[in-house]
């Protein structure tokens, strides 16, 4: 188990996580498990920049509820049923949830799992909780939503936190749904180079290196019409002062200022925000839950592309829950053979 410990070190608005706040635990469960159940073994865990939110008291979200001192940390999971006594699931099925608890073995609701289909990712689950899963839809869906991108407009998307798991996806998406030119900034030369020589982005910028407003410029003669927006704060102020007359941001997640004594959306410096109104740069915050109903089609049409080679995929991918500190997915093994004795982090 996982459990979150000396959580009033940062849990409020404006401290940082730091691994001393996980502990490692094993306990024990339940030998029998009651109708509706089922016992799944976990095999990846997802870790993504939203948990920051769920560190604090107040996460700024109705939808995100707060990790609680002592509990089970929980969040996007696969994992593979073991016993069931769900009608609908059996032993072997693959199944994945948003509230995954962050342990080896669970007992958990089995109407609250969704099965999987390995087929629709040639046989890579990890992909259910990235490309073909809530991050790809995120990306999708973002860009259709609120992107106002069309076949042949001749649009520049800038697409900040790029090299994320988010960010990566979106830019590809962008080039995929109609844009002509896509930049990306990151953080490091290593991820500016992955992004244009192998996710297909046509330029990257290191936002440590040099100026990030005037590279924009060369990057993006024509301006900026669509702007993914991942992390907020002094990057977006640059690329929004770059932005076209009617260009539309993705408000997709605002990293720099999620442990911030902030609300959410952030606001806008009183000179970036008359940039906004004047150019009549829409900005308006996204929620993929809102858009439930298009998953389906959506996951459907991610995985086709992934298939097709036209939706590249990188994970990082670190065995063991001990692990599970700063990285994305993380593939999850047993500490002991006794399939009663699980490990939890909290």
């Amino acid at each position: 188990f996982i459990y979150l410990c000396d959580l009033k070190i940062f849990l409020g608005k404006n401290g940082q996580p730091v691994a001393e706040n996980f502990r490692l635990e094993q306990s024990t469960i339940a030998d029998m498990i009651q109708a509706g159940q089922v016992r799944v073994r976990t095999l990846y865990l997802s870790v993504d920049p939203y948990m920051r939110c769920r560190m604090n008291e107040d996460t700024g979200s109705d939808y995100l509820l707060p990790w609680q001192l002592s509990e089970v940390a929980d969040g996007g999971g696969i994992g593979v049923v073991e016993e069931s006594k769900h009608n609908n699931l059996a032993k072997g099925d693959f199944v994945t949830s948003f509230n995954w608890p962050w342990q080896t073995v669970a007992i958990l609701d089995g109407s609250l799992l969704q099965k999987l289909v390995p087929q629709l990712v040639d046989g890579h689950l990890s992909y259910f909780l990235g490309a073909a899963g809530i991050t790809g839809l995120t990306a999708l869906l973002g860009i259709k939503e609120k992107g106002n991108v069309a076949v042949g407009a001749n649009q520049t998307m800038v697409v900040s936190g790029a090299a994320g798991s988010c960010g990566s996806l979106a830019g590809q998406i962008g080039r995929l749904e109609g844009c002509s030119r896509v930049v990306g900034i990151a953080g490091t030369d290593e991820k500016c180079s992955i992004l244009v020589q192998e996710m297909g982005f046509d330029a990257a910028i290191n936002y440590k290196k040099g100026h990030v407003a005037e590279q924009l410029r060369e990057l993006c003669p024509g301006g900026v019409d669509v702007y993914f927006d991942n992390v907020g704060g002094d990057i977006s102020d640059a690329v929004i002062s770059q932005m076209n007359q009617n260009s539309h941001i993705i408000l997709c997640g605002q990293i720099s200022q999620y442990n911030k004594d902030v609300p959410y959306p952030p606001p806008l410096p009183p000179d970036i925000e008359k940039i906004q109104k004047e150019r009549n740069i829409t900005r308006e915050r996204f929620l993929v839950l809102n858009y439930m109903d298009k998953q389906e089609a959506s996951i459907l049409q991610l995985c086709q592309w992934i298939q097709e080679g036209k939706l590249k995929v990188r994970e990082t991918i670190v065995e063991g829950l001990a692990n599970i500190g700063g990285k994305i997915y993380f593939f999850l093994t047993p500490f002991s053979k006794n399939k009663n004795l699980i490990n939890t982090m909290t």
